[in-house]
């Protein structure tokens, strides 16, 4: 990972397609790693098999996403700390440093009570940064108005919570409503607070589309931008929708996709102006 700030591919850009596809290639392709999202698929949960496929194809774990989605409820149980401290293990194990995982459902309770403030012990305690996601207002309309349902506790805006280290979703933002001022200034306010981006576009949709970069209306461009000129520390990770794409056209989308996060981190990089000159010391 020599190029800077590290542009990863998100095993969920390869499905229906598994773990073992998703590292080959990320290496064909020039990604700087995987992240591994832990699904039903034996190799997400397996250390042995990560640390395999990462040697094998030269391409690092850079983070974990823990199974706290919809979709992986019955992943690993069903107890919701259970699966953020396995996710984090296994993350301690390959090397990744970075644990994305959703704030709770509403219907969690019991583990949105305290979910911010035990977040933040465990950070505290383990050293992982435990990158919570934006989410979204589940929406939907009918013939006569328009109907939203807060899905999450205790929110599912960052902002508005006291988390250390947040991952921004660019899709989740479109898919909340937002334009592309609106997501920017959220990227802007987030500060060092912002740990990890998901790279990924959307219209205002009501799905969540995770569109290629570049062929929505979020502000993709300009975020990579901003990060490039801060000297962001944390990765951006590809997290797009390839499963209905043909093996051709998932490796063109993920192409573009690469190419298009490195020219926008260059641009932003590059704008970042040389270091300040520090006085020398004088001489005794």
């Amino acid at each position: 990972m020599t190029r800077g700030i590290p542009v990863g591919l998100s095993t969920s850009s390869v499905y229906p397609g598994g773990v073992a596809e998703t590292f080959a290639l990320a290496k064909q392709l020039g990604y700087d790693g995987v992240e591994v999202m832990v699904l039903r698929d034996p190799d997400s949960q397996d250390e042995r098999r990560l640390r395999e496929l990462s040697d094998e194809h030269e391409q690092p774990v850079l983070s974990i996403h823990a199974p706290t989605l919809l979709l992986t409820q019955g992943v690993w149980g069903n107890d919701p700390w259970d699966k953020v401290d396995r996710a984090t293990e296994l993350a301690h194990d390959v090397g990744a440093n970075v644990v994305v995982l959703h704030p709770p459902f509403r219907w969690q309770r019991s583990y949105a009570e305290h979910f911010v403030g035990a977040i933040a012990e465990r950070e505290r305690l383990d050293g992982m940064r435990l990158a919570v996601e934006n989410m979204f207002p589940w929406r939907a309309r009918s013939k006569k108005r328009e109907r939203t349902m807060q899905a999450y506790l205790p929110g599912w805006d960052p902002l508005e919570h006291d988390y250390r280290s947040v991952t921004l979703d660019l899709s989740h933002t479109a898919t909340a409503g937002m334009d592309a001022d609106a997501a920017l200034a959220m990227a802007d306010e987030l500060g060092d607070r912002l740990a990890h981006l998901h790279l990924a576009d959307g219209t205002a949709s009501f799905m969540d589309e995770h569109l290629v970069p570049g062929q929505g209306e979020q502000p993709c461009a300009d975020v990579l931008q901003m990060l490039g000129a801060r000297g962001f520390d944390g990765a951006v990770v590809v997290e797009v929708n390839t499963r209905k794409m043909s093996a051709v056209g998932r490796r063109t989308a993920l192409a573009d996709s690469l190419s298009f996060a490195r020219a926008h981190l260059a641009t932003g990089e590059g704008s970042r102006g040389p270091r300040p000159v520090t006085d020398a010391p004088e001489e005794g």
